[in-house]
C-alpha cells in the first residue's frame, strides 16, 4: 500500500434535517439488523424462502455437514465434499426474524456451543431448544449468503475445516450458497438494494506452482499436472474411503523436495539406499520433505517409509496413505505460531509409536483421516531442545485398535487438543486413550503423565465426540 499525504480538509456542510432524520433511521435499524460485509441487513430484509437446501461455501466449494453423518448432539459441524447423501442436506423454517437450521438426518439444529456469543465458539448440530443461538438470520451478500447467528450476531465461518462463528466481514469463507436438495423449494433472488458493495465478486483462485525436487524425484509432465485428478478412491460403505490399490511404484533413494503442490497420482513410494529403513531411527530422512506452504496429494507411502513427511512450515497431506508407519508418518517442524498444518483424508497403518510428530509450532487439524494398529495418533513433543505452544484439532477420524493413545498434549506449555467426530472400533474394554496430558520438557528426559480424559483446557472434547463400535 502506497503512502498518502495528508489529505485537504473537505469544507463542513452544517446538518440538514434530512441527514438527521437518516442518522435516525440507521440507528433505529441497527437495533433490528446486523452489519454484514460492509451491508447492514435488516430483520426485514428479504432472502431465501424456507425449504431444504445444502450450504455451500463459497470459498471452497465445500458443503456443511456432521463429521462421518453423525447424528450425535453437541457434535461441532464440519465441511466435507457435496457428493454424500442426505447428511449435506439442511431444513430452514422461519422462526421469527430468521431461520432454525435443521438436519434432515438426525433432526438436531444448528447451534453454537455453550450458547456463546465470542467469537470462534464451535457451531454444533444440537437438540433443538428454541433459543435465540439456533436461530440464524439470512442476508444476501452479491449471489451468496450470510448466515448470522442471532444471540451473537456473528456469521458462520468455516477455519481449518470445523464450523464455528466469527465476526461477519467480506471473506468468501463466511459467504455460504443456498442450493436446494431434491425437490425442495429454490432460493429467492437475492434483492439488489442488498448486494454487498464491498464483498468480492467471486472468490480469488490462485494457480498452484509446480513442484520442485531432487533428481532422484519421480518426473511429472505439465500437461499431467493440469489435467483431471486421478480417480479417487472407492468409497467404504462406513463412509471412509477404502484403502487404494497403488496405481505404480517408484523408489527413493533421496528425499523429494517439494514446493508448490506435487500429485503423486497414487503410485506406492518406498525407500531404498540411504531411505531403505522403517526403522525407529531418529535420524533418518523422510521420503517427502515439504517447504513452507507446500502441498503431498494422492500419495501412497509403502514399506520401508523412512521418516515419512517432513513439512517445514505450513503445509497440507490431502488424500496421502503410509501402508507400514516407519518412525513416524509425518513430523511437522515450523516455528512460527501461526502455522498450520491439514492433514485431510487418507490414513496410516502399523505405526509402532507415532503417527503424526508435532516438534514445531502452530496448529495441526486432522480431518477426515483413518488410523489403525498404532501407537498414538498425535503427540506433541514431550522433550524437543526447543518447545513451543501446539495445538491440534481431530475431526471425523475413524480409529481401529489396537493402539494407544489418540492425543497427547504437554499441559505446562499450554497445549490443547479439540476432537469431534471420533469413532473407536475393536476397543471394547477401552484401553485406547483419547486425550492424556504431559508434564513437558526440554533436556530430552521422558515427559511425565499428568493424567487423561477432557478437562476443558489441554483435552477438549464432550462424551458424544467419541463413539465406540
Amino acid at each position: 500500500m502506497g503512502t498518502r499525504g495528508t489529505a485537504r480538509k473537505p469544507h463542513r456542510k452544517k446538518p440538514t434535517r434530512h441527514r438527521g432524520l437518516l442518522i435516525g433511521t440507521l440507528a433505529t435499524i441497527l437495533v433490528g439488523g446486523a452489519v454484514t460485509g460492509g451491508v447492514l441487513l435488516t430483520a426485514s430484509a428479504s432472502g431465501p424462502r424456507a425449504g431444504t437446501y445444502r450450504l455451500v461455501n463459497a470459498a471452497d466449494g465445500t458443503c456443511l455437514a456432521a463429521p462421518h453423518a453423525s447424528t450425535a448432539d453437541d457434535v461441532q459441524l464440519a465441511q466435507a465434499d457435496c457428493n454424500g447423501g442426505t447428511d449435506r442436506n439442511w431444513r430452514l423454517a422461519s422462526s421469527g426474524k430468521g431461520f432454525t437450521v435443521r438436519a434432515v438426518q438426525s433432526a438436531l439444529c444448528v447451534g453454537v456451543e455453550g450458547d456463546s456469543t465470542a467469537a470462534g465458539k464451535a457451531v454444533q448440530q444440537q437438540t433443538c431448544d428454541g433459543g435465540a443461538s439456533q436461530v440464524w438470520k439470512v442476508g444476501a451478500v452479491g449471489d451468496t449468503y450470510h448466515l448470522v447467528n442471532s444471540a451473537a450476531a456473528k456469521c458462520l465461518n468455516v477455519k481449518s475445516g470445523l464450523a464455528q462463528q466469527s465476526s461477519c466481514d467480506k471473506a468468501s469463507g463466511k459467504s455460504w450458497r443456498l442450493e436446494p436438495a431434491s425437490g425442495a423449494t429454490r432460493t429467492a433472488s437475492p434483492p439488489p438494494t442488498t448486494a454487498s458493495p464491498s464483498a468480492s465478486s467471486s472468490a480469488s483462485a490462485s494457480a498452484s506452482p509446480s513442484a520442485s525436487r531432487t533428481s532422484a524425484s519421480p518426473s511429472a509432465s505439465a500437461s499431467a499436472r493440469k489435467s483431471a485428478s486421478p480417480p479417487a478412491p472407492p468409497t467404504s460403505t462406513a463412509g471412509f474411503a477404502a484403502w487404494p490399490t497403488a496405481t505404480g511404484e517408484k523408489a527413493v533413494a533421496t528425499t523429494i523436495e517439494v514446493s508448490g503442490t506435487y500429485d503423486g497420482t497414487l503410485k506406492r513410494f518406498y525407500g531404498s539406499g540411504g531411505l531403505g529403513s522403517d526403522s525407529q531411527d531418529e535420524d533418518q530422512g523422510p521420503l517427502f520433505e515439504l517447504a513452507d506452504g507446500a502441498t503431498l496429494k494422492n500419495v501412497i507411502l509403502g514399506s520401508p517409509a523412512a521418516d515419512g513427511v517432513h513439512c517445514l512450515g505450513s503445509c497440507t497431506l490431502k488424500n496421502v496413505w503410509w501402508q507400514d508407519v516407519g518412525e513416524d508418518a509425518a513430523t511437522f517442524k515450523g516455528t512460527s505460531a501461526s502455522a498450520t498444518y491439514l492433514v485431510d483424508g487418507g490414513g496410516a497403518r502399523k505405526a509402532d509409536d507415532k503417527v503424526f510428530q508435532h516438534n514445531g509450532a502452530g496448529t495441526l487439524t486432522i480431518r477426515n483421516f483413518q488410523v489403525a494398529d498404532f501407537g498414538k495418533l498425535y503427540r506433541s513433543c514431550g522433550n524437543c531442545r526447543t518447545q513451543y505452544e501446539r495445538h491440534v484439532v481431530i475431526s471425523n477420524v475413524k480409529v481401529t485398535g489396537p493402539g494407544k493413545d489418540i492425543a497427547g498434549v504437554n499441559a505446562n506449555y499450554g497445549d490443547t487438543a479439540t476432537l469431534s467426530g471420533v469413532t473407536i472400533v475393536g476397543d471394547s474394554s477401552r484401553k485406547i486413550t483419547v486425550c492424556e496430558r504431559f508434564q513437558g520438557n526440554a533436556s530430552g528426559a521422558e515427559p511425565s503423565s499428568l493424567g487423561s480424559g477432557a478437562d476443558g483446557t489441554h483435552c477438549r472434547y464432550s462424551a458424544s465426540a467419541i463413539t465406540y463400535r
